[in-house]
């Protein structure tokens, strides 16, 4: 058993019947009444994030996980096939426990954390950002922004991403796959 000292982004505990993934946290000690740590928590079953206030000192029930690094191999409907670097066993996901499935791209490495206790893959940590390239944008028009102007951007993975004016089709974006959003073109 941990406590709330205990808990950091990433950690997986046993909550309300159900395996949760800890996102967000903060701890908080007000000026009048005892200290608590507020959470953001993501289901591993069917990924709905929760908010949750633990009380200071509270008694957490940590799983125990072991990560490995796994080889993006591709998907058929919303099935993601995986393959271990180390093993070459292959494991299938369900597109629900993927934080942004729309920015795989074949090949991708990600770490994939698995339950010691029944061997059952619980979530997929992408990498920080992926580069992808553009296949299809409108040509930017100068003169008529006044600031940060944007325009969406389909990359190969066809997923949809806002990117500035002067992107052009065929360029290579990098994306943060926390967010979704552009970071920068990338020049080879």
């Amino acid at each position: 058993m941990a406590s709330t000292a205990d808990i950091r982004n990433g950690l997986c505990i046993k909550h309300n019947h159900d395996i949760y993934k800890i996102v967000e946290f903060l701890h908080v000690k007000p000026g009048k009444g005892p200290a608590f740590v507020r959470t953001k928590l993501k289901s591993l079953t069917n990924g709905k994030v929760l908010d949750n206030t633990f009380s200071a000192g509270h008694k957490i029930d940590v799983v125990r996980v072991e990560t490995h690094t796994f080889q993006f191999l591709y998907s058929e409907g919303s099935e993601f096939y995986f393959m271990n670097t180390e093993s070459f066993e292959q494991i299938t996901l369900n597109k629900d426990v993927l934080d942004a499935p729309d920015l795989l791209k074949e090949g991708t490495n990600v770490m994939v954390q698995i339950n010691t206790e029944t061997d059952m893959p619980l979530s997929v940590d992408m990498p920080a950002s992926i580069v992808l390239e553009v296949t299809y944008t409108e040509p930017g028009v100068k003169g008529n922004t006044a600031t940060n102007a944007t325009k969406p951007a389909k990359v190969e993975t066809g997923a949809s991403v806002n990117v500035p004016l002067f992107i052009n089709e065929g360029d290579k974006i990098k994306i943060d796959t926390a967010s979704g959003s552009y970071l920068e073109r990338v020049k080879e």
